[in-house]
């Protein structure tokens, strides 16, 4: 059964025969972005339990203070879109984006976390803007009947992305040298002081670089004319009676433990590949990433999550085909039954086995973010934008449900996994149940 078409938000600003190619192209430069940003966070959190001599649980707040920023710009966002449009939205989250990544050069010269926290936050606050804005403007960008398969295609490059994130992390990132704070405590306190230095100026070039790259396409956006495909009444709308959209509430719900399970898995992967499978490592990825015996362990295991993005990236695009053959609904929840099975697995298991079942969940959860979304926001009319700003906002489960996962982890590494395994029990309620549209239910 083929998925039901998203209802276009708008008066039917869509034409037969017009090409939207370039903004789509744009717009889905978007994705990339945000999946690197996204994906360089696991590396961060591993990197700063020694640059920053770090906890686990403190270096999870990573996450949180990433995800804060979506919390706190989403709703914001939607609003300013109302009133401004798509393409300045846009541009102000680059903009903010790429001020965020120019900060991680200060913070790493005095190494002060609270520092690097607030530029992860002004990242955010930009990601805020450009999901709130690039998730509804794909869905739009060509025919309503095929909005569900180009929103999972442009998310595709997003998959992308996120395979770079732990490439850049073990290249650009990590020392050639695995330190531990063990180890750094055990040294004088100059040399422990030069070491930390230099890893905390590790990060500062990558982000740079990041910065730049947004800049440009920022510039792009405002020389490309982009069409604004919106209703009079979007300009106007307000939350009055938002909530009455059942299926837009679980949806916020499903989305917030997609969310946090992603970024507990994400972030806590290097970790859990060490725990498991400290010394063995996959042949595949040793191939791929051409492993030598002067790696870390800690190099090898982040070329471990990067295949898991390879994995992420196939579903992707596996799951678009998909979609045009299977309902939106039916296929996100066999792909959270699949997930259910693959981490109760790795909470029982033990090596690489355990290890190959955590990376097949980065398959299984390609589709999730994307059609969660599409079929979140169905039929909000010109509520749209800000149901949107709602299911982005929802984003925050990325800074709640990590901080828990690194508390439990320290009653057992693997125990890591029960809250991405709860997250995924509600997903699979949304697809089998929540996601059916029934107005004036929630209040």
């Amino acid at each position: 059964m083929p998925t039901a078409p998203i209802e276009t938000p708008v008066n039917s600003s869509y034409q037969s025969g017009k090409s939207y190619l370039i903004p789509f192209i744009l717009v889905t430069s978007l994705f990339f972005l945000w999946g690197l940003a996204n994906s360089l966070n696991g590396t961060l959190i591993k990197h700063f339990q020694t640059a920053l001599q770090l906890t686990r649980a403190q270096a999870g707040i990573v996450d949180s203070a990433f995800y804060i920023g979506y919390f706190v710009m989403a709703i914001p966002a939607g609003f300013v879109l109302n009133k401004i449009g798509y393409k300045k939205g846009i541009i102000i989250g680059l903009l903010l984006f790429a001020f965020g990544a120019a900060l991680f050069y200060p913070a790493a010269e005095v190494r002060i976390y609270s520092f690097f926290l607030v530029s992860l936050f002004i990242i955010a606050c930009g990601l805020g803007f450009l999901e709130t804005a690039a998730n509804p403007y794909v869905t739009v960008l060509g025919d309503p009947a095929s909005a569900e398969s180009r929103i999972n295609f442009a998310q595709s490059f997003n998959g992308l992305s996120t395979i770079l994130g732990p490439v850049i992390g073990s290249l650009f990132i990590y020392s050639s040298t695995e330190y531990t704070n063990t180890m750094l405590d055990a040294m004088t306190t100059e040399q422990a002081e030069a070491i930390r230095i230099a890893e905390a100026h590790s990060v500062q070039m990558p982000y740079l670089l990041l910065g730049g790259v947004v800049l440009v396409i920022a510039v792009l956006f405002s020389l490309v004319k982009m069409p604004e495909i919106s209703s009079p009444s979007e300009s106007s709308a307000t939350m009055k009676g938002i909530f009455r959209h059942r299926h837009l509430v679980f949806g916020i719900i499903a989305q917030f433990f997609y969310v946090g399970a992603q970024a507990s898995l994400w972030g806590y992967f290097v970790d859990l590949k060490l725990f498991l499978s400290h010394d063995e490592n996959l042949g595949i990825v040793n191939t791929i990433y051409q492993v030598t015996d002067g790696m870390t362990p800690t190099q090898i295991a982040s070329f471990h999550a990067s295949f898991g993005f390879i994995l992420f990236m196939i579903g992707r695009f596996v799951g678009t085909w998909l979609l045009t053959k299977f309902a939106a609904n039916k296929l996100l929840s066999v792909y959270a039954l699949a997930c259910l099975a693959l981490l109760g697995f790795a909470w029982i298991g033990t090596g690489l086995p355990a290890v190959v079942a955590i990376l097949f969940t980065y398959f299984f959860m390609s589709i999730m973010f994307p059609t969660i979304f599409s079929l979140s926001i169905k039929n909000l009319g010109s509520q749209v934008k800000l149901g949107s700003s709602l299911v982005i906002m929802a984003i925050v489960g990325g800074a709640v449900l990590p901080p828990i996962t690194g508390l439990i982890s320290q009653t057992g590494m693997q125990n890591a996994l029960i809250v991405p395994w709860i997250s995924f029990l509600f997903i699979l309620y949304f697809g089998w149940k929540g996601y059916e549209i029934k107005n004036d239910i929630v209040r």
